[in-house]
């Protein structure tokens, strides 16, 4: 096992040297652990927001492949250029290993004023890889030549809430297996519905014991996600109106601004009040690997109620850390925190502990609990079909090949003369929908 320990935010770790993954020689970089994209890149040209860059043109072992690579988020988008270079990690995964390295020469509102990192590593699926499946994905290269165990796991420390008296954030990636230190209690773990997002089944939602009573698909449109590069916890449309509904309806609160939860407003309250007494918890069930049962993970509200730090000598501002989403449930940063999180690949699942830094005032924020039966969900509560991007990309040169025969078929139609047209029939009609591809969203 090789522990890799962040020392900035609650989903940034360290990559240097001296007990941390080694990039570079002697660039120190902090990167963005993202499990909700496949690229692993830097910035590669000096930019008014980054601290350090990786200059190529100094390292004896970078490779240029001079191919142009984009991604794009909701907010935020970055372009570059893929090579490969050789890393050393001197802890626990021993040796020099090549990997894919996506360099980053212009972005638009990627690297933002404040936040100290320097680019990003994806551990998703090759899937979701650009510009296509084909580039090796990080892990991918250090599970093939490394000869480490395809798990990975993460454990992400509360930003903004002491952790373990210490009084700073931190956190740990485990890559190649498990830490045993750094959780409580079982695991419980999920099946992994599709490789390329670490895709799960959610069937059902509390807020303060109580069931949303929706509709589980709902809670699936079009996929529910573990993703550790989105901040909050996102939800659909009608889930998240469900919420916030079900949240003012039970929490202490009488009146409150249609601002706070929509996020364009802070509360503020008195630094000597504690206002996460006022709010319930937040339960989220997840399919087990038995399928005829299931589990629940909860976040108390000093997860989803996040306090902002300087704003106001007496008073103490907080936001609401869930918002809506278009395309997608993600579990994100926000339950994350209150969990270890182990990214199994090996037997495609996801599972979920206790996390011993999930407190404030020493007591938990996190809880886990199951079995349930299922008895009173569907079977199945995700959409049978799912449009990967590679698979949208296949069907669109599929469609237009069959377009393209069609269309040679029509104009042989037209030059053959009259008197042989009637060999002929026009009996196929083709109709076919094909959407653009989603870019991932942060």
């Amino acid at each position: 096992l090789f522990l890799l320990e962040k020392n900035f935010n609650d989903f940034v770790c360290l990559v240097g040297y001296e007990n941390h993954l080694s990039f570079f020689l002697f660039w120190q970089l902090n990167i963005l652990v993202d499990t909700g994209s496949s690229n692993f890149a830097v910035a590669g040209v000096p930019d008014p927001d980054v601290t350090s860059y990786f200059n190529t043109a100094l390292s004896s072992t970078y490779k240029s492949q001079g191919i142009d690579v984009t991604v794009k988020y909701s907010q935020g988008s970055w372009t570059g250029v893929l090579g490969t270079d050789v890393i050393t990690i001197p802890k626990g995964i021993y040796g020099s290993y090549t990997i894919n390295i996506a360099t980053i020469l212009e972005s638009e509102n990627f690297f933002l004023p404040g936040v100290k990192w320097h680019g990003i590593l994806g551990l998703a699926y090759n899937a979701l890889a650009k510009p296509s499946s084909s580039v090796e994905t990080f892990f991918d290269s250090l599970v093939r030549q490394a000869k480490i165990p395809n798990v990975f796991s993460l454990q992400m420390c509360g930003a903004g809430l002491p952790v373990s008296g210490s009084g700073t954030n931190g956190g740990s990636l485990v890559l190649g297996g498990i830490e045993p230190s750094l959780y409580k209690g079982d695991i419980w773990y999920t099946p992994i519905k599709e490789e390329w997002y670490y895709q799960v089944e959610i069937l059902r939602l509390e807020v303060g014991g109580q069931n949303l009573e929706l509709d589980c698909r709902e809670y699936n449109a079009d996929k529910a996600i573990v993703d550790s590069g989105t901040t909050l916890l996102r939800l659909p449309q009608k889930v998240f109106t469900a919420v916030v509904q079900a949240i003012a309806r039970t929490s202490l609160i009488q009146e409150f601004s249609s601002g706070f939860w929509t996020g364009s407003q802070l509360a503020c309250w008195d630094k000597t009040e504690r206002p996460w007494s006022l709010f319930p918890k937040l339960s989220i069930y997840l399919r087990d690997e038995n399928s005829s049962r299931s589990f629940r993970i909860s976040v108390l509200p000093q997860l989803y109620i996040q306090p902002i730090l300087g704003i106001g000598e007496n008073l103490q501002c907080y936001r609401f850390g869930i918002s809506s989403s278009t395309n997608a449930l993600v579990i994100g940063a926000t339950v994350m925190e209150g969990f270890y999180v182990i990214f199994d690949r090996a037997q495609r699942r996801v599972g979920f502990a206790v996390s011993p830094c999930a407190e404030v005032d020493g007591s938990p924020v996190s809880e886990i609990e199951g079995p349930f039966t299922t008895a009173d969900v569907a079977s199945n509560c995700v959409s049978s079909i799912s449009f990967h991007e590679p698979v949208l990309w296949i069907a669109s040169y599929a469609l237009m090949s069959l377009c393209g025969i069609i269309l040679l078929v029509l104009i042989i139609l037209l030059l053959i003369p009259p008197r042989c047209q009637h060999r002929y029939t026009d009996n196929d009609v083709v109709n076919d929908e094909s959407s653009l591809v989603r870019h991932r969203w942060k």
